[in-house]
């Protein structure tokens, strides 16, 4: 089987456990909007803060073999499977000191069917899954992982392979750090 893929090597080969999603700029957070949220105290009363994150796919593919010259669309078929883990965090400003207030999990998993030959509109069919699983908000807080607090981000770390039907792989785009 013959096919190119994202991947992020370290991760693929158990060197790390996680990497940041991070989108780099407010690192090793996921951003600084409706994503934070700064609280001075103590408080006196109860207060209700919200926070919220909007993830969203852009995912790219190519339509040909990525090593090759030839333009010919030979895209069959699309499969992704990801899994998130997403920690709610209080942070000390004065001592720095991290502390997990919730966990939250979720995977993305897609397969669809590409004829490239058919007319715009009716090239991809979605296969499975047709609902994704909903996230669950873990009961037991999990330690956020050394190396999800650091660089590089999952963007600057992932690597587009093709790997052929015979011979080695080859890295089409390297990792940007």
């Amino acid at each position: 089987m013959l096919m190119s893929s994202w991947e992020l090597p370290d991760l693929r080969d158990g060197k790390i456990q996680a990497i940041s999603d991070s989108d780099g700029v407010n690192y090793p957070w996921y951003g600084n909007t409706t994503e934070t949220c700064t609280i001075v105290g103590p408080t006196k009363k109860d207060t209700k803060f919200t926070v919220s994150m909007n993830d969203n796919f852009y995912p790219s593919v190519t339509w040909g073999v990525p090593v090759s010259d030839s333009n010919v669309p030979q895209l069959s078929s699309i499969h992704r499977d990801q899994s998130f883990t997403t920690w709610l965090v209080a942070i000390h400003q004065g001592s720095g000191e991290t502390l997990v207030l919730q966990t939250v999990r979720w995977r993305m998993q897609l397969r669809i069917h590409v004829d490239p030959d058919k007319p715009l509109g009716q090239r991809a069919r979605l296969c499975e899954p047709v609902a994704q699983e909903q996230p669950q908000v873990l009961g037991k807080n999990e330690p956020i992982p050394p190396n999800a607090m650091v660089k590089p981000n999952a963007n600057d770390a992932q690597v587009l392979m093709w790997r052929p039907k015979s011979g080695e792989p080859i890295v089409v785009i390297p990792p940007k750090y």
